[in-house]
């Protein structure tokens, strides 16, 4: 996110509360917005001293444009990316970590989607090149539902030297194909993981699917040919918790 950016909507404001007060400098509501939830983020605001500021309707517009903002617009300072290295040397490559690779997803929305689901079904870390992707933002903070705060983003400068760097360390790659590769819910994820999710009209660039280990496709009928990438993530990151909870102890 860049710096003198704006998020919006209750949940990601809540979650930018709870998790990273310090970037917040100042939080608008608009005028006769009223309820629990309201009370709660003013009665949060006021222990961690930023400031709220009640404001027509038309300002919110003024400062995000024409978006779903609930009411609720906080201005943030920037919240970083990690780079790769540092983010492995804080894991434990022999616990089977899990990284999605977003391969230029464009759409902040799927992005933001895409995030939200990892969180949930405990992926370590989301990746995603510096050029051709949806840079944090406010769309992308409400679209994840506030969960990038709480997800590591590394972003990378190369995707290819990333997967081979990944490889050194231990990773196989994954790489979702429309028709290659066998079937998601036949592969054996139990093992150091990089998936990557393909943008919908492209799907994985040809030189990033040359070094995947293995390929996976998730069968359609009626001719579908393919899904949002969104959704092909949260199909193939619940498949992975799915398989590791049946585990056996």
């Amino acid at each position: 996110m860049e710096p003198g950016g704006f998020i919006y909507g209750r949940n990601a404001v809540l979650e930018y509360l709870e998790h990273k007060p310090d970037h917040i400098s100042k939080i608008y509501l608009r005028q006769q917005l009223q309820g629990r939830i309201i009370h709660d983020l003013e009665r949060r605001a006021s222990l961690s001293r930023i400031p709220v500021q009640r404001v027509p309707g038309k300002k919110l517009a003024d400062l995000v444009g024409p978006v779903n903002d609930q009411g609720i617009v906080a201005a943030v300072s920037e919240v970083g990316y990690q780079e790769l290295e540092d983010w492995l040397e804080e894991i434990d490559v022999s616990h089977n970590p899990v990284i999605v690779a977003l391969d230029e997803i464009e759409d902040p929305h799927n992005f933001g989607a895409v995030v939200r689901t990892a969180l949930a079904c405990g992926v370590d870390a989301v990746m995603v090149p510096k050029h051709r992707q949806a840079p944090m933002s406010g769309a992308v903070m409400k679209a994840s539902a506030g969960a990038i705060l709480r997800m590591p983003v590394i972003r990378v400068v190369n995707m290819n030297q990333s997967l081979i760097r990944l490889k050194e360390a231990g990773f196989w790659i994954c790489g979702t194909d429309m028709q290659a590769g066998q079937d998601f819910r036949k592969q054996d994820y139990n093992l150091p993981l990089v998936v990557i999710i393909g943008s919908e009209d492209k799907g994985i660039r040809k030189k990033t699917r040359d070094h995947c280990d293995m390929l996976v496709h998730i069968p359609m009928k009626n001719k579908v040919e393919s899904l949002n990438a969104s959704v092909s993530g949260a199909l193939i990151c619940y498949e992975i918790l799915r398989q590791r909870q049946t585990e056996p102890e």
